[in-house]
């Protein structure tokens, strides 16, 4: 193997190599670790609960309003 053939051949590996690492980065979602993913957890069912009762208080406010009860 010639020398410049052997150049080619290295610099169209690294090229290879780096469009792959470029392009797979962009698909993959981030990493985000268990206990991140606990504390959204635990916000999500608190904001749900408010919204809830939210939504109960609405009713009751509706329903005393219309005299039943």
């Amino acid at each position: 193997m010639n020398r410049r053939k052997k150049i080619n051949q290295t610099l169209k590996g690294k090229a290879k190599k780096a469009n792959a690492k470029k392009a797979g980065a962009s698909n993959k979602p981030k990493y985000i670790s268990k206990a991140d993913r606990a504390v959204e957890e635990q916000a999500a069912k608190a904001l749900l609960s408010a919204e809830t009762a939210d939504l109960q208080g609405v009713e009751d406010v509706k329903l005393v309003e219309s005299g039943i009860n």
